[in-house]
């Protein structure tokens, strides 16, 4: 083991194999047992760390929201003192990782399509992940002088969730329109 890497642990392990399974071929598509093969736990190591799937399925969303709000600590700290470029640099961010090739949607809309009952676990999470995510967005518009930061925010979200979906469906990037489009709704917040 090289000094200074910490080794994986099987939790960690199983999480990172369910987080590519789930995002590249949809959560229901994917069982426990194959998780547990790909990963290369035990059984009783897996339920040890995951008692259900559907605590993997929240575990999973966490992880991806820790990614997204990752996103947003880097365009602040790359802007501390300029909410305008955090929220340039966001959805330039969305409209760059939207035209890569993996892209397979929004990991919690994808979540929401597949668990349409809204007590299951996972839909309660996907929402609030994503209600969280773009409340943090609505604050930069808000610090950064937007007219009107809560129509802005549901423009920018109405219009990612679209390009993000026509971009996997047709297996063509939307990312420049995403962001032709981004800009302009910005700029008339500004103007």
């Amino acid at each position: 083991m090289v000094e200074g890497v910490k080794k994986e642990s099987a939790k960690e392990r199983i999480l990172r194999v369910a987080a590519d399974l789930f995002y590249r071929e949809g959560i229901r598509a994917v069982g426990i047992d194959r998780i547990i093969m790909e990963s290369g736990v035990a059984k009783a190591s897996f339920y040890r760390n995951f008692a259900t799937k559907d605590e993997l399925i929240v575990a999973y969303l966490e992880y991806r929201h820790s990614l997204s709000i990752a996103n947003v600590e880097h365009a602040k700290r790359k802007h501390p003192d300029s909410p305008i470029d955090q929220l340039n640099a966001l959805v330039e961010g969305l409209a760059e990782r939207m035209g890569k090739y993996e892209n397979r949607g929004c990991p919690f809309l994808n979540t929401a399509v597949e668990f349409p009952d809204t007590d299951h676990p996972g839909y309660k999470k996907a929402v609030a992940c994503r209600e969280e995510l773009w409340n943090i967005i609505e604050a930069i518009a808000q610090q950064a002088g937007a007219r009107d930061p809560v129509e802005l925010v549901a423009h920018i979200r109405m219009l990612s969730s679209g390009a993000i979906m026509i971009s996997y469906m047709n297996r063509t990037s939307q990312s420049e329109s995403f962001l032709g489009a981004a800009r302009l709704l910005i700029e008339r917040q500004f103007a």
